[in-house]
């Protein structure tokens, strides 16, 4: 029924606008239905496996996410310029610091440690430097007159690397070393629990479909009144973004911390590190084609302060997760780069 009321309420934004009490409307569905949208893909996965499950999932929430940023980026071409740039940096740090540090301060607190596949966490992390290196990174050293943006050819070019890039990950995931992203051996009954059948699963698929549409266009329709907020308490502007790309995380991240508080950390990773990818992977060349295609500018590259949150999320996650092994104390020193990230967006 989350689904279905969530699109009720958001045509009533579209017909009688954003006021406070639809407002607060849309707002109490956005997370119903995010809730919805959890048990969906929890539903899908079960019955397709891992890593395929988690992968649905990410995919699903990327392609909702680059359709909200180019539909924003299409209505206020030159005031959202850095927007694709600021909801694609707050998802990494979302992802590799806010839900990467919950789900090892979850899972330790309550298992004291545990264990994942070491390998697929570093060919993860080594795909995800290299994107956040190559997008958000080099674009200011690349054309020194254009400040942070690329030239026509070197965004073309560093698209269909973010491509090339994001594909050999999803192979290697899902057909060379499938082995490296399945999960470490468990007691969690549900893993054994037997899958839900073939019907079941595909109006599942229906609904999480419907859910996330519904949470992207309830996010959007929410963003008016999220930026008059920003506006009055005198917040910089990046913050949207920050804002966008957590609504939008919200399912994968909800998904992640139930997986390790049921002993499941490769889930968990796969759903975090799968989605930081997805987010680079498909969002850049989709934002940097309708910026040729429509002749819009694109700021990518990030301000120096933000490069070095960046590169200390990097070098951090390649720490913590290069053992196999974690504890809380990986959660909580991720947790207070989040918070630092955090600070300094509201603070700069």
């Amino acid at each position: 029924m989350w689904p279905v009321l969530a699109g009720a309420i958001l045509l009533m934004t579209l017909f009688l606008g954003g006021g406070g009490f639809i407002a607060a409307l849309a707002g109490v569905a956005l997370l119903g239905t995010v809730f919805a949208a959890v048990y969906h893909a929890e539903v899908i996965a079960h019955r397709v496996g891992e890593p395929f499950g988690t992968l649905i999932l990410a995919l699903a929430v990327t392609v909702i996410e680059t359709a909200l940023i180019v539909s924003v980026m299409i209505a206020a071409p030159v005031e959202k310029a850095g927007l694709a740039r600021d909801t694609v940096f707050a998802a990494v740090m979302i992802v590799c610091n806010g839900i990467v540090g919950f789900c090892l301060l979850m899972g330790g607190a309550r298992y004291r440690e545990q264990g994942f596949q070491v390998q697929g966490a570093s060919a993860a992390l080594a795909v995800l430097a290299a994107l956040t290196t190559l997008t958000l990174i080099l674009p200011n050293f690349a054309a020194s007159e254009l400040g942070p943006q690329y030239s026509t050819s070197q965004l073309i070019f560093a698209g269909l690397v973010s491509l090339v890039l994001y594909g050999s990950f999803v192979f290697i995931q899902t057909v060379r070393h499938r082995d490296y992203f399945l999960p470490v051996q468990t007691d969690d009954e549900e893993a054994h629990a037997p899958p839900p059948a073939g019907k079941t699963a595909v109006l599942s698929a229906g609904l999480l479909l419907v859910a996330l549409v519904a949470i992207v266009g309830l996010a959007k329709a929410l963003t008016p009144t999220v930026e008059l907020g920003i506006a009055y308490l005198d917040i910089p502007k990046a913050v949207v973004g920050i804002i966008i790309a957590t609504l939008v995380l919200l399912p994968e991240g909800l998904a992640a911390l139930g997986a390790a508080r049921s002993n499941r950390l490769q889930t968990s990773l796969n759903l975090a590190l799968g989605s930081a990818l997805a987010t680079i992977g498909l969002t850049i060349p989709a934002v940097a084609a309708v910026s040729i295609v429509l002749r819009q500018p694109l700021e990518l590259g990030l301000h120096v302060k933000d490069q070095a949150l960046l590169a200390l999320t990097l070098l951090l996650s390649v720490i913590t997760l290069g053992t196999g092994r974690t504890t809380v104390l990986q959660g909580i020193v991720h947790l207070v780069i989040f918070a630092v990230f955090l600070f300094f967006a509201v603070v700069p």
